[in-house]
């Protein structure tokens, strides 16, 4: 204890300022300026590798099969038969991408990453609205493999969520007010009826498309959809809970797009932990006809944030800095909620907005209420419907898509086809914060952690910057699915940081001592991206493998 009150006290006699905390920070990087593919849905596997993929049903794509190959799907709406990819595979290390190629339509559908880390998409239109698709991230290259009749309904526009068992489960979809599981439990065939989804369906609008799913920390489903969400046990098909109506009553769910994220996870070992949930964005009630008789209704600008652990939860309304419309939310390391993409007006769907946002915000959760979000630095590029991102293992955000055009149009139109990817770098990665950024020494990428197990991670840090233990904390995120401004599966978990101990003879190192938590109701099995975060700052990550 007197050798961490030393260690304090010698490395904390300057503080530099830090980037997090102003506005105006953040930095965009163009990877590629056509891609080929319109990134519709992202996945990041631990491969290191993001899986992109559009649609099929529109023509061809930008992007060539390679050696000849040609996709013959007789049912196809626009080609019988297509040269071209609409998915491929981007390398994040040498920024390079190649084709794949899927055999029926995945236009507007789910998935989610399984416990081996397989990708796993379900449903779309058409002939692929009751398949499923596995991508295998095999070293020396994998493709697409189709499962027929892998789903008992039709799904399009749903949502799924990785259980406690590693199953999925697949919510809703248009005209689905259902859900089921995938793989099917035992070979059985069953779609099980849920009324809340056709109670909270706006006639001819929806509303309640791709609802907001998120694995409470007692096991049961959030589920939102519209303006009204619940606590759902979905081993007994039973609502536990009805919590309040969202406040304003103002639809969040497609096409009346907002974006939610469960925040992050703390004290795992504690006998009660809390949960909250922050919706954010949206549509007000009418908007999406009004956009379609060519009125662009200003989106909404609030965010609403509710405690769904409380024995009497309430909504707690926050203010954005900008009306926003398609937002997509992002889990940073550092536990700050990276607000991204979207539309000052209107709503989702074909050429249905107007007015692009270009700045990110970020929402700090623990900062006082009404001092919580902060203004970053713009893009160029208008990202509007149909557009993606996802955390990478070094801290960035994948950037991609737009396309509210029925087709691939680049000229013409008032916001083209975007095939260009870009990067952001949030504020922690500011080359100030340097000095301050703990490196992960050990273990290893691609660790497996058995559950309720000890974990050990070794850091350094530059010792100029000043290291203060009580700043140090270990986070892991599930890399979540990510399409239409929701990313499923998403989590973050804060499992360490309060045991650390400096490494003998070896300087300016530690060594954070960890538990694993021993429940996969709080971390479903699977591949999380670990990171170190020292003073707000984040590690590189490193993939293990809990199981």
């Amino acid at each position: 204890m007197l050798l961490q009150f030393i260690l304090f006290a010698q490395f904390t006699l300057f503080t530099p300022p830090s980037p997090l905390h102003a506005d105006g920070g953040g930095r965009w990087e163009l990877l590629q300026n056509d891609v080929g593919v319109l990134p519709m849905h992202m996945q990041l596997l631990h491969s290191d590798r993001v899986v992109i993929f559009d649609r099929t049903d529109f023509g061809t794509s930008n992007l060539p099969l390679p050696e000849g190959k040609c996709r013959m799907d007789p049912n196809d709406v626009a080609l019988k038969l297509d040269c071209t990819a609409h998915s491929l595979e981007y390398d994040v290390a040498s920024n390079t991408f190649r084709p794949l190629m899927v055999q029926t339509d995945v236009w507007c559908s789910s998935g989610a990453a399984a416990s081996d880390g397989t990708l796993v998409q379900t449903g779309g239109f058409n002939d692929g609205d009751r398949r499923a698709r596995v991508f295998k991230p095999y070293p020396n290259g994998s493709d697409w493999e189709e499962i027929p009749f892998a789903l008992n309904v039709r799904r399009w526009y749903a949502t799924n969520h990785i259980l406690p068992d590693g199953r999925q489960i697949v919510i809703g979809g248009r005209r689905q007010f259902s859900y089921e599981f995938f793989p099917k439990i035992g070979g059985a065939s069953r779609a099980y009826s849920i009324p809340f989804l056709a109670e909270t369906n706006d006639q001819f609008i929806e509303n309640n498309l791709y609802p907001f799913v998120f694995l409470n920390v007692d096991g049961n489903l959030f589920i939102f959809a519209n303006n009204r969400s619940i606590l759902f046990d979905y081993a007994r098909n039973k609502v536990i809970r009805n919590f309040p109506a969202i406040p304003g009553g103002d639809p969040r769910c497609y096409p009346s797009t907002g974006s939610a994220v469960l925040l992050p996870l703390k004290n795992l070992h504690a006998a009660a932990i809390e949960a909250e949930v922050l919706i954010c964005g949206g549509a007000p009630k009418g908007a999406y006809n009004r956009a379609m008789n060519r009125i662009f209704v200003r989106a909404l600008n609030s965010c609403n944030r509710i405690k769904i652990t409380d024995s009497n939860p309430q909504w707690v309304v926050e203010t954005m800095p900008m009306n926003r419309v398609m937002g997509d939310m992002i889990l940073l390391p550092n536990s700050d909620v990276l607000i991204i993409n979207g539309a000052r007006s209107g709503t989702a769907g074909w050429d249905n907005s107007r007015d692009p946002i270009l700045s990110p915000i970020v929402y700090r959760p623990t900062d006082p209420i009404g001092s919580r979000f902060r203004l970053l630095n713009p893009s160029t590029i208008p990202r509007l419907y149909h557009s993606t991102a996802v955390l990478l293992r070094d801290g960035r955000v994948l950037v991609g898509g737009s396309n509210p055009n029925v087709y691939y149009n680049f000229t013409g139109v008032p916001f083209p086809t975007e095939l260009r990817l870009e990067a952001f770098s949030p504020p922690y990665l500011d080359p100030k914060c340097e000095n301050l950024r703990p490196k992960i020494l050990s273990p290893s990428s691609q660790t497996t952690v058995r559950y309720g197990r000890p974990l050990t991670i070794r850091f350094n840090v530059n010792i100029t910057s000043g290291v203060r233990l009580d700043t140090v904390a270990v986070t892991m995120i599930a890399p979540p699915f990510n399409t239409h401004s929701f990313s499923m599966s998403q989590r973050l978990l804060v499992i360490g940081g309060e045991y650390v101990t400096k490494v003998r003879n070896v300087a300016a190192t530690w060594d954070v001592h960890i538990s694993m938590t021993k429940s996969s109701t709080i971390a479903p099995p699977g591949y999380y991206l670990v990171f170190v975060i020292h003073r707000e700052i984040p590690s590189k990550g490193i993939w293990i493998r809990i199981v």
